[in-house]
């Protein structure tokens, strides 16, 4: 019941704040909303990282300092919330563009090569080959993202901009998901049983582990 409870609660905010955030670049009137719900993810974050921290008392010092700066520029965060919205997409590509890449550097496994491992074990050389151009692919994928939200936040208006961050990511990684399968079904037909959410938990339960 717990888990269950759980799993609706993430769902509810995977739905919830794309919509209340689109909102808000729309609302031209609302800008302190604009500007609460563009700041709250990263302070959520922060705060959960702070807690669990072994230094937790400086984290959290730290942070109440960070909202206590950002109050007293607030009519410029207001002003500006947009911004705050295209760092946070922005960043969480580059992080996800660099979680791949820095794992293509000589004498690194490639991220994807270390999923399929986790599944099967010790991968063939035409395995381990396609895994490194899966890796690659993904790494291009994430540039491309970022890229492309920043030249529509840019160039478009800010609402054509979070139409993009907000309901086309998601769909564009599991779009993705579903052509690299299809790929991988003709390029290694020996590994016809895997399934999409096979790579999904290979990268849940990797992702705690050091690179």
């Amino acid at each position: 019941m717990v888990r269950r409870l759980r799993w609706l609660a993430v769902a509810a905010l995977l739905i919830g704040y794309p919509l209340l955030a689109h909102y808000t670049t729309e609302a031209a009137h609302s800008p302190a909303l604009g500007a609460l719900v563009a700041l709250a993810p990263a302070v959520l974050i922060t705060f959960l990282f702070a807690w669990n921290s072994p230094r937790r008392g400086l984290l959290l010092g730290a942070l109440a300092l960070a909202c206590t700066l950002v109050a007293t520029a607030w009519p410029l965060v207001e002003n500006h919330f947009g911004l705050v919205y295209w760092l946070q997409n922005m960043g969480l590509h580059l992080v996800l563009l660099l979680t791949f890449a820095r794992t293509l550097i000589a004498g690194r496994q490639p991220l994807c090569t270390r999923f399929a491992e986790a599944l099967y074990g010790p991968v063939s050389v035409a395995h381990a080959v396609y895994t490194r151009q899966v890796t690659i692919a993904w790494a291009v994928f994430f540039a491309a993202m970022a890229i492309a939200s920043t030249l529509l936040f840019l160039l478009a208006p800010l609402a054509i901009w979070s139409i993009f961050a907000n309901f086309l990511t998601l769909p564009l990684v599991a779009l993705m998901f579903v052509v690299e399968f299809a790929v991988r079904r003709r390029v290694l037909p020996d590994l016809q049983d895997m399934r999409i959410m096979d790579a999904v938990r290979a990268f849940r339960n990797d992702s705690a582990r050091p690179l």
